[in-house]
């Protein structure tokens, strides 16, 4: 369909649209025309919460089919709008085209028309409202049908390809003493080209379909995020009653060149504590490096590697007089006194030559690393003054050294008392069990509270593209079921470690649009003693996804979150585009629901007619 042909049939859409009785049927949150109809919230939510019965498993119908039970919480207007926009997501041309159709919407209709438009359709099926204020009616309907929530601002921006060149290259400018940006291939014999600056793939937001992205503009943006992050907080405290979780991605927070950085040391730090104790396993360096330069570097600066090898966790030494502190503990990283890169300076044995392998900050990059950290130290402080649990989103596999490690050393400070802190396993990936057994098995060692979501992942077509072309391991599993399979494994890991503490200990939000993972994760519940009523597993969907498993798991006891965006509707155009590719592509998934939802509008229209 050409740009003329659909400017020819928008207008019409348009006015179909707002003819007043499907205005009033999509605009209306709850329809009282009939008994059916009738609003979760004409009662208290507090007496229709459904509870599951202490120290018992309820009976389910894990097939998901009983459409009835399923969108019982749905007036007669969110089931025709949900069946409307799934209609809608089938359509390729609609989606492969969805920036260029909404700009020529806004174009045709004008900005007041245009987002009358999206709250009657995608916006009003995925997003919760546009700010605090305007969510809490929907949080407490969903709560009284048993769903709770997970607020995330879904503000972003939407740039060109050359627009985020410009900016990696300005990034690399201000934080790194020398230019690093340009590499050519032309690295030093022991760096490692995945945790390098590249601009082919500076626009961190191509082949991603379910994820947002945030790209540096200034320290002043970093801490309004910070701020927004904080006020989410107090909304989830203040309209989910305590029950809720927030959810923050670190990019947000400060430079992404800066948890790049993170990452490449703490893998460089891994390498050559490898090094050092057995060359052999480590071909890149056996044979390239002086490993007596190294060695002495260390001692010269007073710093070493130690390895624990009960639960595989690396840190670096400061010496001092009264003792050794781990510089990667929380209170040591947070102020980033020291550029951790400088030790990481060796001595070629091919050219002789003495290289800095991990580029070293420019004073203005060390002080914004510092208040990346102190951003995030401040929102779980508040999120703990508030009672309020945050959920730190995974991000691209390049940054997931840096993020899981703030992470974990985060919950090392503050889940000591109860789950404050989540990190997030991304399940696609082949490391996704090696690295969830070693957080599980240190938070068991340590004793504190374990928070985790497990997901599949977002990033998989940028990812495979950008190992190919820059000649290092896919970290993909490689196919769709060996990622099904790495998810079950790694709540397998979750069940026998949630076996061995005390309960309570552990807490893990299986965050899947899955049927086949859902009815796993039930049975491991039944064979492990975990009951709803625990709160120690709970599943987690997007809003507007998966209705047909979320209200059913929440109605029976199990603790189900939706994942509710909010923004304005001009904000949050780049995550209902990807919502709509996500849709198209779980065609599968989407055509069951579908025919669900069709089948009780069906039981509605006929029961009326009676």
């Amino acid at each position: 369909m050409t740009s003329s042909m659909m400017a020819q049939h928008l207008p019409r859409v348009a006015r179909l649209l707002a003819r007043p009785r499907c205005h009033r049927l999509l605009m209306s949150p709850v329809s009282t025309s009939a008994s059916s109809e009738k609003s979760a919230t004409t009662l208290t939510a507090t007496e229709q919460v459904p509870t599951a019965p202490l120290n018992s498993h309820p009976e389910l119908d894990l097939s998901f089919s009983d459409y009835k039970e399923a969108f019982r919480s749905k007036s007669m207007s969110e089931l025709m709008r949900a069946v409307f926009v799934f209609n809608m997501c089938s359509i390729s041309m609609l989606v492969d085209k969805n920036k260029q159709v909404m700009h020529l919407s806004r174009k045709l209709l004008g900005k007041r028309l245009f987002e009358k438009l999206m709250k009657m359709t995608f916006y009003g099926q995925f997003v919760g409202g546009e700010n605090q204020a305007a969510i809490k009616p929907l949080i407490e309907r969903n709560r009284a049908f048993g769903v709770k929530a997970i607020l995330d601002y879904s503000a972003e921006q939407d740039l060109s390809e050359e627009e985020a060149k410009e900016k990696v290259v300005e990034e690399s400018e201000v934080v790194f003493a020398e230019n690093v940006t340009t590499r050519d291939g032309k690295l030093a014999a022991a760096a490692v080209p995945k945790f390098q600056p590249h601009l082919e793939f500076a626009n961190r937001s191509s082949n991603v379909i379910s994820a947002k992205t945030y790209y540096y503009e200034s320290e002043r943006q970093c801490d309004n995020h910070m701020d927004i992050f904080l006020k989410c907080i107090d909304s989830v405290s203040d309209s989910t009653r305590k029950e809720g979780m927030a959810a923050i991605k670190l990019t947000a927070l400060g430079r992404p060149q800066l948890l790049l950085q993170i990452s490449n040391i703490l893998v460089q730090a891994q390498r050559f504590f490898d090094f050092m104790h057995n060359p052999s396993e480590v071909p890149s360096l056996a044979g390239k490096v002086d490993k007596e330069f190294f060695r002495q570097r260390l001692k010269n600066l007073g710093v070493d590697f130690a390895y624990d090898d009960d639960v595989q966790w690396l840190s670096i030494l400061q010496k001092k007089e009264e003792g050794s502190a781990d510089l990667l503990a929380w209170e040591n990283l947070v102020e980033a006194r020291q550029d951790l890169a400088k030790i990481f300076k060796v001595k070629s044995l091919v050219t002789g030559n003495v290289e800095q392998i991990v580029p070293v900050l420019s004073e203005e990059g060390q002080e914004e690393l510092r208040q990346m950290l102190h951003r995030t130290d401040t929102i779980v402080k508040h999120a703990i003054d508030r009672e309020v649990r945050v959920m730190i989103d995974a991000e691209q596999s390049y940054f997931q050294p840096a993020i899981r490690r703030i992470t974990m050393e985060l919950m090392r400070k503050y889940n000591k008392q109860r789950n404050v802190v989540f990190n997030t396993y991304q399940c696609y990936l082949k490391s996704a069990l090696d690295m969830a057994r070693t957080d599980l098995n240190l938070a068991e060692k340590e004793d504190f509270y374990f928070g985790a979501k497990l997901v599949r992942g977002a990033y998989m077509n940028q990812e495979r593209e950008r190992a190919s072309s820059l000649k290092y391991e896919d970290p993909i599993n490689p196919t769709y079921e060996a990622t099904n399979q790495m998810y079950h494994n790694v709540l397998d890991e979750v069940f026998q470690s949630i076996s061995r503490r005390e309960k309570g200990k552990i807490a893990v939000m299986v965050a899947t649009h899955n049927e086949d993972t859902v009815r796993f994760t039930v049975k491991k519940m039944k064979e492990y003693d975990v009951y709803p009523s625990d709160k120690l597993i709970c599943f987690g969907q997007l809003l507007g996804m998966c209705d047909h498993m979320s209200f059913p798991l929440g109605q029976k006891g199990y603790s189900v979150y939706k994942y509710v965006p909010y923004g304005a509707v001009s904000e949050v155009l780049p995550y209902l585009g990807r919502r709509a590719c996500e849709n198209r592509g779980l065609l599968d998934k989407v055509r069951k629901e579908k025919q669900l939802l069709t089948r009780e509008l069906r039981r509605r229209l006929t029961s009326r007619g009676e």
